[in-house]
């Protein structure tokens, strides 16, 4: 019986050192700095974040507003906005007078929302972008 002790205890002495050796297990990574918080990042973040708003420099012209707001629909024909290049379909439009066009794009028509859709733009912007648009089609 003491000689199963002794050789439990030897082979205790011989094994135990060889086991104890300091590994990086994945407990101990979290704790240090390792390369396995950049191994198990996602591939991309996305946040939704609010816009800055855009400094004012004054009041935009009428061939700027029309380039970025208007020109979406008015330069393809969608949803059934007149092609600025068609006198045709203007000329209606043009005999019913300035006002009728500014109240129209002002207060929105059939497709096209108030403004046509940049509620941030004034009343005098939106006239100036109408008279714009006139000298195109007349």
């Amino acid at each position: 019986m003491w000689k199963t002790i002794g050789v439990a205890a030897v082979l205790i002495a011989i094994i135990y050192p060889l086991t104890n050796r300091t590994y990086n297990s994945a407990a101990d990574a979290a704790k240090g700095t390792d390369e396995s918080d950049v191994r198990i990042q996602p591939v991309a973040k996305f946040e939704l974040a609010k816009a800055a708003p855009a400094a004012a420099s004054g009041p935009k012209d009428g061939a700027t507003i029309y380039n970025t707001v208007c020109g979406a629909c008015h330069n393809t024909g969608a949803a059934g906005a007149p092609k600025v290049d068609d006198k045709a379909a203007w000329a209606p439009r043009v005999a019913t007078g300035k006002e009728a066009l500014y109240k129209s794009a002002l207060g929105g028509k059939n497709a096209m929302p108030a403004k046509g859709g940049a509620a941030d733009l004034s009343d005098a912007e939106i006239k100036a972008t109408v008279d714009y648009i006139l000298t195109k089609v007349k």
